[in-house]
This record gives structure tokens, C-alpha cells and sequence, in this order.
């Protein structure tokens, strides 16, 4: 067993390990991943590592300097703390004054939410020089399909940019969900992913999504929109994501059309879309006015209100609204 810090730092995972790292955000898969990230590296460093994994409740004054005292063997210790910033005050006095001067052979991750609440850590564990590790919630489907493409990347696989929205429209916004189609796919399928592939994994599910339902709302295809919202919703999927697909795939269409003439590369930048989705929306807004993407708003306005508790048959506003953006978008 390696018993020295001159020995480990030749470790090739070494810069996993210094003394304290910050997983900042509230996205629980990044946090994890993190967290296991340091593990393995100690764990590769150094096989005995004792690695304590706490949460903030685990966590009274005195706990740190206990976990941090110096051991007889010598092994390598992880002491993770998650939801860092609900730590008690006269822990995180603890902390505080522990960051100038960590001890010898010992990792400390703090899982921090990142938000005002225990900033002052936050600040502390930054200015004693940690390392950062962004956690951030991922909310927008461009980054999703970000995060797919980098999975598969990260498995060694090839994946069209279509195979990672269809896998994203399919799948839905867990993470972790996501993840695991990823790993399966890059498991059981040979050769470049593409969409078909996903379409072959995920049939019905993909079929019925609520990206899809919102694709032939907007292309003016009202009845093969409302077979497939009746799909989806017998399939499971929740009417709030119906209503925030048709309102992305309208607001879509409007910024397209209000920005004609515009190369598809800097459309792309200027409104966080993948270059082949530019392109996509452009042919969808050719039937579109104004005006109809102005109706087709308020339509989905008035069901996401329905859904939302606000109308007394839900099923009726969601079918409603999606016939009103397919004419509305064969209104020219």
C-alpha cells in the first residue's frame, strides 16, 4: 500500500485528488458522479481508502476534526458531505477553519446546492483554492441533447445528432434516465446510433412523446397530432410536457421567422439550437404568420393553464390547443 504523498502523486487520476472539492449545483446525477469520480481515484491511489460519505444532519461540531485526526495506518481518507450549505452554523465554523490547513492524506468533498443559502462556505472552500466541479440543473433540451452526445462520446460511440434529440424526445429530461438509454444502446447496438436505432429501442414511447405530438402540431398535421397526443397520454406522459413542447416548438417557429435571411450557423449560436434543428423549424415556419404564432401562444397558454389545475377537463384544452397551432400554422 502506497503510504506516502510523494508516492500517490504519481497516480495518473491524481488531480481528482486534492484536498477539497466542490460539487456546486442541484443536478444529483452530476453530484454523484462527482463524488464517485474522487472515490475511484483515491480508491486507484490507494485500495484501503476510507471513504466516509455523510450528510449534512450526519455532521455536529467536532465531527471534522475527528474524521480528519490522523489515523495509525495511514490510509487515505474521503469524507463527503452532501447538501453542504445545510450544515448547522457551528459546523460549518468547523469546515471554515479546517479549509487553510487540510490535513495530510485526507479528500474533502462538499456538495453544495449552490444557491444563497451557506454561501459563506461556498466563498470559503473557493478562496482556500478547491476545485470546482459545475452541478448545475440541466433544463433546456439543447443542453440535454448536449448531454446525450457527450455520453455517448464518453462510451466511445458514434451518435448523429438526430439519434441524440430522438433519444431525448423519447427518454424525456431525467438524467439519469438518459444516462441509461445511452449505456444500453452503446451496449447492444453496432456501428454509428442514429435515429432509427432509437425509434427501433423506443418504440411508442418515442412515437408518442411530447416533442413529437408538438412537431406535427406545428408542421399542420392536426390528425396525426392528436392520434399521437392520444398515444402519449395512455402511454403516461404528463400534459405539462405536452403544453411546454408545443410552446417550445411555437416560440421556435417565431424566432425563426423573425430572423429570415440569417445563415443557419449564427442562427444556431443566437438561439441555442443544433444547426440540423435550425434547419428543421425553417421548414415548419414556412406556413406561418405572425399572427398565427400569436393565436397558436395563447391557445397553449390556455391549456397549460388547464392542465395545470386551472380548466375542468384537461383532456379537452390539450386536444383543443393542438388543433389551434396546426391551423394556425396552415393559416398563410
Amino acid at each position: 500500500m502506497a503510504s506516502t504523498r510523494e508516492s500517490r502523486k504519481k497516480q495518473p487520476a491524481d488531480d481528482l485528488l486534492v484536498p477539497v472539492t466542490l460539487a456546486v449545483g442541484q443536478e444529483e446525477l452530476l453530484v454523484d458522479r462527482a463524488v464517485q469520480q474522487v472515490v475511484k481515484a483515491a480508491k486507484e491511489s490507494d485500495p484501503e481508502t476510507d471513504v466516509r460519505d455523510l450528510q449534512a444532519s450526519d455532521v455536529s461540531p467536532g465531527t471534522l476534526a475527528e474524521l480528519t485526526s490522523p489515523s495509525l495506518f495511514a490510509e487515505r481518507k474521503v469524507i463527503v458531505v452532501r447538501a453542504a450549505q445545510d450544515l448547522a452554523a457551528d459546523s460549518i465554523k468547523d469546515v471554515k477553519a479546517y479549509l487553510p490547513s487540510p490535513a495530510e492524506e485526507v479528500v474533502l468533498v462538499l456538495a453544495h446546492a449552490g444557491g444563497a443559502k451557506g454561501k459563506g462556505l461556498l466563498d470559503a472552500a473557493r478562496k482556500a483554492g478547491a476545485r470546482e466541479v459545475s452541478c448545475a440543473k440541466v433544463t433546456k433540451p439543447a443542453e440535454r441533447v448536449q448531454f446525450v452526445r457527450g455520453e455517448f462520446r464518453t462510451l466511445g460511440r458514434s451518435a448523429t445528432p438526430e439519434a441524440s434529440q430522438a433519444l431525448v424526445d423519447a427518454v424525456g429530461s431525467d438524467l439519469r434516465e438518459l444516462a441509461s438509454a445511452c449505456a444500453q444502446l452503446a451496449a447492444d447496438v453496432e456501428g454509428t446510433i442514429d435515429d432509427a436505432v432509437v425509434g427501433r429501442y423506443y418504440t411508442g414511447r418515442a412515437e408518442a412523446s411530447s416533442f413529437t405530438v408538438a412537431d406535427r402540431a406545428v408542421e399542420g398535421k392536426a390528425a396525426e397530432a392528436l392520434e399521437t397526443l392520444r398515444w402519449a397520454v395512455n402511454t403516461g406522459v404528463a400534459p405539462v410536457m405536452i403544453t411546454s413542447a408545443l410552446a417550445q416548438g411555437v416560440r421556435a417557429i417565431g424566432k425563426i421567422a423573425s430572423a429570415r435571411g440569417a445563415r443557419p450557423g449564427d442562427l444556431a449560436r443566437e438561439l441555442g439550437m443544433p444547426p440540423w434543428k435550425v434547419d428543421r423549424v425553417r421548414q415548419q415556419s414556412r406556413t406561418w404568420t405572425p399572427d398565427g404564432v400569436a393565436v397558436a401562444l395563447r391557445a397553449v397558454a390556455e391549456a397549460d393553464a388547464a392542465v395545470k389545475g386551472g380548466g375542468r377537463d384537461p383532456g379537452y384544452a390539450l386536444e383543443k390547443a393542438v388543433v389551434t397551432v396546426a391551423q394556425a400554422a396552415r393559416a398563410r
